[in-house]
């Protein structure tokens, strides 16, 4: 079982990093919810591209392919079928947590990562299709992707803000969002719209592992790690957050 950690506004999430049907089908997520506390899923393209690879999707795949969908429909259409049903399997915890556990993660395609615009609208629109009030749209915390974050938010579409590396970043994201929050408050809108920050800690050791001394081995991450939670508590207490 891959899972990762995820600041959200409140604390920590402990997110299973992986999905796949026949996990649906067994009852494999629902052990890891019932057993192990897991309280979350996330998903990417990577993670669906090793789940369809498995033979799992075949039926599905020849079945969508002869109504004449493209790839890139087929693959969404695979994708928000999955995620549908673990949004249900932790909406449970989502209602007992008021929202801040219990959800589940869909990324925009990675063809949009330098197009603004069309993120905005496919992170809109793959919610929509999705229908449930658990389900996160992953979008990039990239310069291109910051202002479609702000746009989402503003939409009242929940966004797990995904590839970040440093305080900076995460600083950076956190912002976009507030942005958002601030554009509904402006409007009369209910001003609490989900949203999480996926900081990537292990890239940084992995990048060091052949640069550093043997005493520092392993040990970026966490500093890295440490300061982004600094970041995090001095925004979560700042007057403009509260």
């Amino acid at each position: 079982m891959k899972a990762t950690e995820t600041l959200n506004e409140r604390g920590q999430s402990l997110w299973l990093d992986n999905i796949t049907r026949s996990m649906l089908d067994d009852g494999t997520i629902q052990k890891y919810i019932d057993s192990y506390s897991v309280t979350g899923l996330t998903s990417n393209p990577s993670i669906f591209d090793k789940a369809i690879g498995s033979g799992d999707y075949d039926d599905a795949i020849r079945s969508k392919a002869s109504q004449g969908l493209s790839a890139e429909e087929l693959f969404f259409d695979l994708a928000i079928e999955d995620l549908r049903r673990a949004a249900d399997l932790f909406l449970g915890i989502h209602e007992r947590t008021d929202g801040v556990d219990g959800w589940v993660s869909l990324e925009v395609s990675p063809l949009l990562a330098y197009d603004t615009a069309r993120t905005a609208q496919a992170a809109k629109t793959l919610h929509a299709r999705a229908g449930r009030p658990n389900l996160f749209i992953k979008i990039p915390g990239t310069p291109e992707g910051l202002p479609a974050i702000t746009e989402a938010i503003a939409a009242g579409v929940p966004v797990n803000v995904t590839l970040l590396f440093s305080a900076d970043q995460y600083l950076a994201a956190a912002d976009a969002y507030l942005k958002g929050v601030e554009r509904r408050i402006a409007d009369g809108l209910d001003p609490a719209v989900g949203s999480v920050a996926s900081v990537f800690m292990s890239r940084w050791d992995t990048a060091v592992a052949k640069e550093v001394p043997a005493d520092l081995a392993g040990k970026l991450a966490l500093a890295v790690g440490l300061d982004v939670y600094r970041a995090y508590r001095r925004l979560m207490s700042s007057d403009r957050f509260q």
